[in-house]
């Protein structure tokens, strides 16, 4: 399956989302955003506390939704099955705090799946959650605009990359004409679309949806029983699924003022693994700056430990441990063709881009707290 890619990436009005000043939340108010992937159900509800927000709740499970997907083109009915049992949790969760304001998405497994229509139903009689598909460009979107308080000032080229369960959004932005404390924001200003920039304002240079995610790339290897063969060929063939993106075509890329934000459970754990945590801490990992030379070690020592030693390690966890070599695959791919050597890691992505979409059409967040890193 190709890579989807908008038509004329370069073309762009675009309307300015972030509203002149922020009318204060009643303390009442609290917005629930719900990320249904390929692998992971994963819900946060939070109220919004003056530029930023709040997390009140949250819920986690790996259900595997997208498992078989690539043989058989359905969901089946054991991953439905635990699909709509984690979503009941998340329905009480909702119920037990108020929550109206909420928007509830299905990413790659349910945009590929013959039946994810049936499911969708399913979804609505079971448990009465308003679950929606999205497409590609709103998911990388929503992905962009949760990084923005993670851009640096000083940075002039930009490359969002969002590694899912069953698919990989990169998004590269020029912020060349954005005068550098304005460059956060210019960022959040992309919630409503990927087309055209007024002066001065973020331009979306390219973007691209790879159909590779870790429980589809690793499915696709799944016969080969070498594990450093196994790694080295989806290592491969993602790198052979970014031909068509255009900053990788061109190769005349920027060596200066260049900043990649990798946001993922995969970018998190390699993170987690590189400062030796046994325990997950996000205020340790969020917002951490990793070099080439410390990623590509921690990857090597994944591969050292084999698949049994992955099982039983702390730092990785028994639900990431099978899909952690695809995740490193395309992880350490992408820093070998990009001109840098440094990679931001995000503990954010979908939920909190969905959490502040919403916040800044409803006007509760100050745009000015939004200063982004120095």
């Amino acid at each position: 399956m190709a890579p989807r890619r908008p038509a004329g990436a370069d073309a762009f009005p675009i309307p300015t989302v972030e509203p002149a000043c922020a009318r204060k939340p009643d303390d009442a108010s609290l917005y629930a955003a719900l990320d249904l992937g390929t692998n992971s159900c994963r819900m946060l509800i939070a109220r919004p506390t003056g530029s930023q927000f709040q997390v009140i709740d949250s819920f986690s499970k790996p259900v595997q939704l997208g498992l078989g997907l690539e043989a058989s083109n359905r969901l089946s009915r054991q991953s439905m099955a635990r699909t709509v049992h984690a979503l009941q949790v998340c329905r009480r969760k909702l119920d037990s705090h108020g929550v109206t304001r909420m928007r509830l998405v299905a990413t790659e497994a349910c945009r590929r799946a013959r039946n994810s229509r049936d499911f969708l139903r399913a979804i609505r009689r079971e448990t009465g959650l308003p679950v929606e598909v999205i497409g590609a460009e709103e998911e990388a979107r929503l992905a962009v605009i949760s990084c923005a308080p993670l851009v640096s000032l000083r940075t002039e080229q930009l490359l969002v990359v969002d590694i899912g369960g069953g698919s990989t959004e990169l998004v590269w932005i020029d912020l060349s004409g954005v005068e550098p404390p304005e460059r956060p924001r210019a960022i959040m200003r992309l919630a409503d679309g990927f087309g055209g920039a007024a002066p001065g304002g973020a331009r979306v240079v390219d973007w691209i949806s790879v159909p590779l995610g870790v429980a589809t790339l690793r499915d696709q290897f799944d016969d080969v029983e070498d594990d450093p063969g196994r790694f080295a060929l989806m290592s491969w063939h993602f790198e052979e699924m970014l031909a068509n993106f255009s900053p990788y075509a061109t190769a005349r890329l920027p060596a200066e003022n260049f900043q990649i934000i990798g946001t993922s459970g995969t970018v998190t754990t390699v993170a987690a693994s590189h400062l030796g945590l046994k325990r997950y801490d996000r205020t340790k990992v969020d917002g951490l700056v990793m070099t080439t030379t410390q990623i590509d070690r921690v990857i090597h020592d994944y591969l050292a430990l084999g698949p049994e030693g992955r099982r039983t390690d702390p730092r990785i966890g028994r639900e990431r441990h099978a899909l952690i070599m695809s995740g490193a695959a395309i992880l350490q791919t992408l820093m070998r063709v990009w001109p840098t050597t440094r990679l931001s890691v995000a503990d954010r992505g979908l939920r909190e881009g969905l959490l502040y979409a919403q916040m800044v059409r409803d006007g509760v967040l100050a745009p000015e707290g939004l200063n982004g890193v120095a």
